[in-house]
């Protein structure tokens, strides 16, 4: 026998925004659940107004979830990120409100590789330059300053999901792979890790960029480390926009320090296709510049779509948190003839005890559990008997450390 919600599907609201894929919404009506789908982002005077009746949100990069909009939503089960990245969410606060943030970090890395090596053959070829060139009229036909990757040094910067995947590819057209990462890594292929970025971008012809937002990464290439590239070397950033200091890149690039760049994430980014596109990068030659489509081919978004919703399903349906970004992985087997309590409290000594208490004495069994913590947060999966579920998550939810407990059967 099957769980199903205690709270039925068919009042769940989910509201998906910035036109995520299809198959999203798919995955959402097989598990029996119904979507309003939106093609932009909402501001965050709009989310405020939709979010009290929301149960479960989809966005993608461009979305803002701070903690006034948290605060306005008691209903939030979780919040979806159908991308990599989820510094749009305020994930403290959503995490002390009970509401895990799960997002896509696998999906896409094949996408963002292929094109991280399809602008590094671009930049040794000069391609897009000459390309704008012929558009104006103008005929260049020169091997100048134009070369083959093969036997080229390609320095990986964050060696996680995507990097490997950058340096097989890489390796594939004959280029020497180097990387640096700031937790060891096995390498991939004949990738070689590197012990410092000083000694990366030294060596290397090519820089990829492929590390996420965090305070240590922000604006981690600036002047100093432009300088220390080689003489006549790339820089390719496919990571987040915070990571380099454009004032400083367009810089190096007008003096000719380095010979070109690929950036495909901006510290500041337009909020749709109808805002004109503003950077110091703008009119530099061989410097190629694409709207932060890193992850957007058909494939990855209809993956990302599927996967992010099936956490999002798994979450709802059975309380199962792993892959989330602030909140404790944790997961149960279902049982039969049992229901299923899910508490998120405050991570203090004592509450398991005092829910194993509650449990004694309701008379009570607890048939499984498993209990996860991080941070200032702990949740807990318990399955109990049947005839005294509704009294223990009553009296769970009279503790001073509950944040939410739901109660599925």
């Amino acid at each position: 026998m099957s769980k199903q919600l205690s709270f039925p599907k068919h009042k769940i609201t989910i509201l998906l925004l910035e036109g995520i894929h299809p198959a999203a919404v798919e995955t959402f009506r097989r598990a029996g659940y119904a979507v309003e789908s939106v093609k932009h982002a909402l501001s965050e005077e709009e989310l405020l107004e939709a979010a009290p009746s929301v149960h479960l949100l989809g966005i993608r990069s461009k979305t803002q979830i701070t903690q006034r909009v948290i605060r306005a939503a008691p209903q939030l089960l979780a919040i979806g990120c159908y991308c990599i990245g989820t510094n749009q969410v305020d994930l403290e606060s959503a995490a002390s409100a009970g509401i895990p943030v799960f997002n896509a970090p696998f999906s896409n890395t094949r996408s963002v590789a292929e094109l991280t090596i399809a602008e590094a053959i671009m930049l040794a070829r000069k391609a897009s330059h000459k390309s704008l060139m012929m558009h104006s009229g103008r005929w260049d036909k020169s091997a100048e300053g134009c070369f083959e990757v093969r036997n080229k040094v390609l320095g990986i910067v964050g060696y996680g999901h995507i990097g490997p995947q950058v340096g097989l590819l890489a390796e594939a057209f004959g280029m020497k792979v180097v990387f640096f990462d700031i937790a060891k890594k096995l390498p991939l292929g004949n990738a070689q890790p590197l012990a410092s970025l000083k000694a990366l971008l030294q060596q290397s012809d090519f820089v990829a960029l492929h590390v996420p937002e965090t305070p240590a990464t922000r604006n981690m290439i600036g002047k100093q480390e432009l300088d220390a590239m080689k003489q006549g070397s790339y820089l390719l950033n496919l990571s987040r926009g915070s990571v380099v200091d454009i004032a400083a890149l367009a810089e190096a690039l007008r003096k000719g320090s380095i010979a070109g760049a690929a950036v495909d994430v901006f510290p500041e980014e337009p909020s749709s296709n109808n805002e004109v596109f503003e950077s110091d990068l703008r009119g530099l030659d061989n410097v190629i510049l694409t709207p932060h489509i890193g992850g957007s081919t058909l494939e990855a978004q209809h993956n990302i779509g599927i996967e992010v919703s099936s956490s999002l399903v798994d979450f709802t349906d059975s309380g199962r948190s792993a892959g989330a970004v602030n909140f404790p992985q944790v997961d149960l087997p279902m049982m039969d003839g049992s229901h299923r309590v899910l508490n998120i409290h405050r991570n203090v000594p004592g509450v398991l005890k005092d829910i194993t208490g509650i449990v004694a004495a309701v008379g009570g069994n607890i048939r499984g559990q498993y209990l996860g913590t991080m941070n200032d947060i702990g949740y807990l999966i318990m399955d109990v008997d049947q005839s005294v579920s509704r009294n223990i998550k009553r009296e769970i939810e009279k503790l001073e450390t509950n944040i939410r407990t739901r109660l599925l059967f």
